[in-house]
């Protein structure tokens, strides 16, 4: 039997190569840290700590993601406190618990983690969440658990409800194959499916998304199919669905300010009408578009992104 190519990843040795594609000039690289946390029954949500002392921003990334896809946000953020977390089922995370697969049953979850990571008292610094895509949901139901813990609240290019046929691409790259013979094939895939982005920038994505098996084959890190949260956002929804329902219900009760930043380009999940309707139902909510990104923002334009996050703190 041959042996297998083994391919080298350092979880924090590419940061760099994030910096200089877009061209941000560091005097350092911030302190950054993989954290685990436990959230009971066993089971631990893991998370990027970034700089240093109680957090200002917690991140929550999209389905079938993972905390480094704030990478370069948070290196455009400067030394600003940082949490990033895994949601459940996704990279370095526990699975999610037995029937909980949804936005408030990540929330949960997220709740214990940041608790711990926050601490019991007044929020400590914290000044933001900001949630894309799933993450956006799971921000949305974190607030309704947990007021104190969203004070302010950044979505990005997600809201309540937006139909299945504006994530369909999303939708079928998630439920592609489970596994891949080799990385190339897997990089081939990625980069078919995402052509606004560079090929380096999808590599470093599969390598912080993906592992290699003893076999050499490659598996995502994220829970598939029924039982894991990555198709939640772009399933079909009914009249009555009461989730996401409920999830506007709390948007619109949120005492604190409301943001959504929107990606124009046509691979965005959200339309006019979607906007609309959060006008409709939180009045005061800012709306921030992004010509240039589609429903990745933090991929597409992270240092408008960054910019738009500071302003919105500040």
């Amino acid at each position: 039997m041959s042996a297998v190519d083994r391919v080298g990843y350092d979880e924090f040795g590419m940061l760099h190569e994030n910096a200089s594609e877009v061209g941000l000039v560091l005097d350092r690289l911030p302190h950054v840290e993989r954290v685990w946390v436990d959230v009971g029954d066993g089971r631990e949500l893991s998370a990027l700590v970034w700089g240093d002392g109680p957090p200002e921003l917690v991140l929550l990334h999209g389905g079938a993601q993972n905390a480094h896809t704030w990478d370069t946000v948070c290196l455009a953020l400067g030394d600003r406190s940082i949490v990033a977390i895994d949601l459940p089922g996704h990279g370095h995370s526990a699975d999610i618990q037995e029937g909980a697969g949804t936005p408030p049953g990540a929330a949960a979850d997220v709740a214990a983690a940041l608790r711990s990571l926050v601490g019991d008292t007044d929020g400590a610094r914290l000044r933001a969440v900001v949630g894309m895509s799933l993450g956006g949901l799971v921000s949305i139901a974190l607030a309704g658990l947990d007021p104190e813990l969203v004070p302010a609240l950044l979505l990005v290019d997600i809201l309540p409800g937006i139909k299945a046929e504006h994530g369909r691409h999303i939708a079928d790259f998630v439920a592609g194959p489970p596994s891949f013979p080799s990385f190339d094939e897997l990089l081939a895939r990625t980069v078919e499916h995402n052509p606004h982005r560079t090929v380096s920038s999808l590599r470093r994505g599969i390598l912080h998304n993906a592992a290699q098996q003893p076999d050499g084959s490659w598996a995502w890190r994220h829970t598939r199919g029924n039982g894991g949260l990555a198709g939640r956002v772009t399933r079909d929804v009914g009249p009555d669905d009461r989730l996401y329902e409920s999830l506007w219900s709390t948007l619109e009760s949120l005492p604190g300010p409301v943001l959504l930043a929107r990606g124009l380009r046509a691979d965005s999940v959200l339309r006019d009408e979607d906007v609309a309707e959060l006008h409709r139902r939180v009045p005061p909510a800012t709306v921030v578009p992004f010509p240039d990104a589609g429903h990745s923002l933090q991929g597409d334009t992270p240092l408008a992104l960054a910019a738009t996050i500071t302003d919105f703190i500040s």
